[in-house]
């Protein structure tokens, strides 16, 4: 089936309107027709070859929620009319230890859902910024929310479950201090995610005019980074840091806030490497310096279930597919609060 899509043909060409295929659903797939798909900073990345490996055409997009419109004979869960969503992950071995351990997201055979490899034509896996999506059924997800509120779900799908699951790991709650180092899509969702798990929320900002916007998220405190003694107050006090930056930046200045056997999980993915830290920022306080990457599919549904509780979804701007070009270059300066949208209604028009 032919269906369409936004993509790009080069990393210096502008997204543009094409027609991709799509599989017809085999005996375990379900076929989404897809309503809303957010916009993650990963999308630019990729399209535009900052990260090594870009096939193409590429069509990006991983945080995508639909309706099923046809499900195959062998399918158990779902039916035609469910709403649900489509992360980061497309497929995976199955039958590693990490598949084994409902953690797809650190499988060696992870198949991305854009730039993945797949039997489907053209060979790669093509993304959300499309009419309908076609995956085997392990990695669908319920959406619980309102269907009002589906849009604003998207984003969940990556930038919820990018925070979420080193909040989860280091065991965010009552008793515990954590912060979340920038404020933007990633980082609003950390906001709400720990807050919502009752830790002690300190929001780090470069700029003095989120401070309101950080507390309205729900973070205890507000701290402008650029703020030497605002910073200093802070010393050694942290249980957790989930740096949501991403682009290279001083990690000695975060790594002085954490306390003895404190830990800075990163999850923004700069282009370019970090400048080294300061050993001994690390060894005389035995801290640590960690990463995480998105989440298993269990640990997802968690995620979204725990959101649908507590009422959590991103906040967002609205826009049409051929907005994405203006988007991007929005994104880039920071002018969204706190992530776009694309309502993919407008990819038929």
């Amino acid at each position: 089936m032919t269906v369409r899509a936004y993509g790009a043909y080069a990393a210096d060409k502008p997204l543009e309107s094409l027609i991709i295929t799509r599989r017809a659903p085999g005996p375990q797939d379900v076929r989404i027709d897809i309503a809303y798909c957010g916009v993650c900073h990963s999308d630019l990345h990729q399209v535009r070859a900052e990260w090594a490996g870009t096939q193409w055409p590429c069509v990006p997009g991983h945080e995508i929620v639909g309706r099923i419109s046809a499900v195959g004979s062998q399918v158990t869960g779902f039916h035609e009319g469910d709403l649900v969503g489509v992360g980061c992950i497309v497929d995976s071995c199955r039958h590693c230890v990490e598949c084994d351990d409902d953690l797809e997201n650190y499988c060696d055979h992870m198949v991305g859902t854009y730039n993945g490899p797949t039997l489907d034509a053209p060979g790669h896996t093509l993304g959300g910024y499309s009419q309908q999506i076609v995956v085997h059924q392990r990695y669908a997800l319920r959406i619980r929310h309102p269907e009002d509120q589906l849009a604003a779900v998207a984003p969940l799908l990556c930038a919820g479950i990018t925070t979420y699951s080193p909040l989860k790991h280091w065991k965010a709650g009552p008793g515990k201090k954590v912060g979340i180092v920038g404020i933007g899509g990633l980082g609003h969702m950390g906001v709400k995610l720990a807050h919502a798990m009752g830790a002690h929320v300190v929001a780090f900002t470069t700029s003095e005019s989120k401070r309101e916007e950080a507390k309205a998220l729900g973070a205890d405190e507000v701290v402008v980074s650029r703020n030497a003694d605002e910073m200093a107050a802070h010393a050694k006090s942290f249980d957790l840091i989930v740096n949501t930056v991403a682009v290279p930046h001083d990690l000695d200045a975060f790594l002085v806030l954490l306390k003895r056997d404190g830990t800075m999980t990163l999850v923004g993915a700069p282009a370019t490497p970090h400048v080294s830290p300061n050993v001994f920022n690390l060894i005389m306080k035995r801290r640590a310096i960690a990463g995480s990457m998105i989440g298993g599919i269990a640990e997802t549904q968690e995620m979204l279930d725990f959101c649908a509780d507590h009422g959590i979804v991103a906040d967002i701007e609205m826009i049409r597919a051929e907005e994405i070009n203006t988007a991007y270059e929005r994104m880039l300066k920071g002018d969204v609060k706190y992530r776009f949208v694309i309502d993919n209604a407008s990819l038929g028009a």
